[in-house]
């Protein structure tokens, strides 16, 4: 069997780091993508979001600290998950075909216990909200359970992703402030569609091989109208925060704290080039950079209020 230290796929950030772990521990770090960080950044940003937008970044850093956590460990245990259901659709696309399971370097049982221990840090972190927040954040369960089968039902699984990406931000909304408020449902309905607009982006890199074998995504579905795809999913997120910040501070001032992502996903529009695979994922990881520009224009209108 060759070293699963070389069988990473092509999209690791960090296949040095993973290289220096012991052996037996590899294949493990690379079902939960600990070599990609841009996956828990992706599904942390909402949550930091509505924590920032209910105003309490600054006084519950702590709890910041603990949805990061939260999101490192379940972004591990659903790529776990993800895996073991597509294990036999990863072995027919190239970029997926070295995951451990697909190529047998980790047996299902293995996986399954790892999945476990990555859902006990979860709990762990599950305890440190309110109930409210609490039994909202159970209430994702049902769409993580769900998600790796949409692509083989829907040309729009990213869709689905969006809403289990985009959950923390009610979580985190309500874990500082545990009403019903219309700005954090805003917030959500903008954070979907800004995940499927940098997911279409993701799936640029996969259309050749998820045509082939039946996967369904978005980019396929869209075709050579990608770029107009994504650009009117980018708008709708923008209005949809736009008219969040507007409910809770009806000032023109308030919408400017969104002018630097609003130009930073229209870059990413602008810039994208549909068929190189290099440029797709450089675009797709840049969204950790847009999640931080929101997350600050959150904190600059959430303390303002």
């Amino acid at each position: 069997m060759s070293d699963p230290s070389n069988q990473i796929v092509p999209d690791s950030e960090h296949k040095g780091i993973i290289g220096l772990l012991p052996a037996a521990a590899r294949p493990f770090a690379l079902l939960a993508r600990f070599d990609r960080p841009i996956g828990w950044w992706l599904l942390f940003w909402p949550c930091a979001w509505g924590v920032a937008l209910a105003g309490g970044a600054i006084d519950r850093w702590d709890l910041l600290v603990w949805l990061l956590l939260g999101s490192i460990a379940m972004r591990g245990a659903g790529c776990v998950y993800n895996d073991i259901v597509d294990r036999d659709l990863d072995q027919q696309v190239e970029r997926t075909r070295s995951r451990p399971l697909a190529s047998g370097v980790t047996s299902l049982k293995a996986a399954w216990v790892w999945l476990a221990l990555l859902c006990l840090v979860g709990l762990l972190v599950w305890l440190q909200i309110n109930l409210v927040a609490k039994l909202v954040a159970l209430g994702s369960l049902a769409l993580v359970a769900a998600y790796p089968f949409m692509k083989r039902i829907t040309w729009w699984p990213q869709a689905w992703l969006g809403m289990v990406f985009s959950w923390g931000a009610l979580v985190g909304w309500l874990a500082i402030d545990p009403q019903f408020h219309w700005a954090m449902c805003l917030l959500y309905f903008g954070s979907i569609f800004w995940v499927i607009g940098f997911d279409t982006i993701y799936a640029l890199q996969d259309k050749e091989d998820d045509a082939m074998v039946g996967i369904r995504s978005s980019a396929l579905r869209l075709g050579e109208n990608v770029r107009s795809g994504v650009l009117v999913f980018y708008l709708i997120a923008l209005a949809s925060w736009a008219s969040a910040f507007w409910l809770l501070r009806p000032q023109w001032l308030g919408l400017a704290a969104l002018a630097p992502i609003a130009l930073h996903l229209l870059w990413q529009v602008g810039t994208l080039k549909s068929a190189d695979g290099d440029d797709a994922l450089a675009k797709f990881r840049s969204n950790r950079f847009a999640g931080l520009l929101m997350f600050l224009a959150c904190v600059v209108l959430g303390q303002a209020g």
